[in-house]
């Protein structure tokens, strides 16, 4: 039987290992959503891989991580390697890899509120990252798709727009500061018995309740009350007492949208699956019926 042709983002992680002089016969997918995850169990290596259209993001990831371990926020190691690299069409990252400890619970919401706690304590980084822009790559995704109907894409460019006339009228009590841009507990890992904060290619610079609002809009993914009351006390704010909270949840909401669609115009049918019963809930403002995370 003839062996299938490697996705493009699996072309690209070989790719990039070859230039590295890696050994890449043993490189399996661990994850493959907006951004492609390897690994090179030879090698202990994890290779991130995404479209080349994000090389500013991957390259100030590396470059923010290596700082921020400087100043002993927990972060993930990225390897001692010239990075990151373009490898057919697609920019890739190279990261030391952490197995995660069978038995043991992933990390929770305590741990991601205390990192955050530290890393909102932080000063300003040396180098420049992006204000936060709400909904943008979605709006750039819409205007791309070729799988939503044209109805259905003019309805989310108007809830684009009314959520973003809402948060503009929003004032933050917390302040501006460095945000990681997509913290919720899954981009947490174990390292031995330390938890650290990965994937920071959304990292940018807004009000700090951006990065406290994701935990919250885990209850469509079964979030609990005692494990949202758990990140607010291990951050030590209680985020529920701020009006400004369901604007946050329901522009998340919104983003989450992009990766679904991204795969469905890949021709994803478990992708268009979730998208439509996404769409369906945000449209009939369907806060119950659980989301699936894959």
């Amino acid at each position: 039987m003839t062996k299938p042709d490697p996705s493009p983002t699996e072309a690209a992680a070989r790719d990039a290992a070859q230039q590295h002089g890696l050994n890449a016969r043993s490189l399996t997918t661990l994850h493959d959503h907006a951004t492609s995850v390897f690994l090179l169990p030879e090698e202990n290596l994890v290779l991130r891989v995404a479209p080349k259209s994000r090389s500013m993001g991957m390259t100030r990831a590396v470059t923010l991580v290596r700082w921020l371990a400087e100043q002993g926020l927990p972060v993930p190691k990225a390897a001692d390697v010239p990075q990151p690299l373009l490898a057919a069409e697609h920019i890739v990252t190279i990261w030391e890899y952490y197995p995660q400890p069978a038995g043991t619970r992933t990390p929770g919401t305590e741990h991601l509120g205390a990192l955050l706690r530290k890393l909102h304590s932080l000063p300003a980084p040396p180098l420049e990252l992006p204000a936060w822009q709400p909904l943008s790559s979605l709006r750039e995704t819409l205007n791309s798709s070729t799988s939503l109907p044209p109805g259905q894409t003019e309805w989310l460019s108007g809830r684009i727009q009314e959520l973003l006339t809402q948060y503009e009228q929003l004032e933050f009590p917390l302040s501006e500061g460095m945000l990681h841009g997509d913290a919720y507990p899954g981009n947490c890992i174990w390292d031995k018995s330390r938890v650290l904060l990965g994937d920071w290619d959304e990292a940018s610079t807004g009000p700090r309740e951006i990065d406290l609002a994701n935990t919250f809009q885990g209850v469509r993914f079964g979030r609990t009350q005692d494990e949202l009351k758990a990140f607010s006390d291990s951050y030590g704010y209680d985020i529920t007492t701020w009006t400004g909270l369901p604007v946050l949840t329901q522009i998340r909401d919104m983003h989450t949208l992009g990766s679904y669609i991204k795969r469905a115009d890949r021709n994803d049918p478990t992708a268009l699956q979730e998208l439509e019963n996404r769409i369906r809930a945000i449209q009939q403002g369907d806060t119950r019926t659980p989301w699936r995370t894959s």
